[in-house]
């Protein structure tokens, strides 16, 4: 069995494919409304957030498109649904701010991480807009560049 990245205590996950693909411009941290499995299964590292994302419905944020996969030790008489819909616990005020700025174009809100805080778990939301492939590029030889130069500055 393949050993899995070992991320800081406090991460759960991580998706780092977030910041290749859009310009990240605000942060949030959002709460999530859980089923008891599902802490279980997050303890253990078993969720995905690659192809997850923030929809805003009737004025509540919900995340889809997370797999958080169930335990062996899962009780039998809960119903798991790896792929179900989650609540974000965002304030009125962060809502009402996130709902103005989705509206306009080529805006949409990603999630890039989840971790405990004060022993809850959190989700790190982020106001994306979309790169072009030119940004894309660009961005990469930015940081091509910046490692270059780190080790032109050790070598001498």
């Amino acid at each position: 069995m393949a050993k899995k990245k070992k991320l800081s205590p406090g991460n759960i996950a991580q998706n780092k494919k977030v910041r290749h693909e859009y310009f990240i411009e605000q942060h949030f941290e959002a709460g999530l409304s859980l089923m008891g499995w599902e802490v279980k299964s997050l303890r253990a590292g078993l969720v995905q957030i690659n192809e997850s994302y923030v929809l805003i419905k009737d004025g509540e944020a919900f995340l889809f498109g997370c797999h958080i996969t169930a335990l062996n030790s899962a009780s039998t008489h809960v119903t798991t649904d790896p792929m179900r819909n989650r609540k974000l616990l965002l304030h009125r005020h962060e809502l009402s701010r996130l709902i103005g700025q989705v509206d306009r174009d080529g805006y949409t809100l990603v999630v890039s991480a989840l971790y405990w805080k004060g022993g809850k778990i959190k989700a790190d939301i982020g106001l994306a807009k979309g790169k072009k492939q030119h940004d894309k590029r660009a961005t990469e030889k930015d940081r091509d560049w910046a490692r270059d130069k780190q080790r032109l500055l050790k070598a001498h």
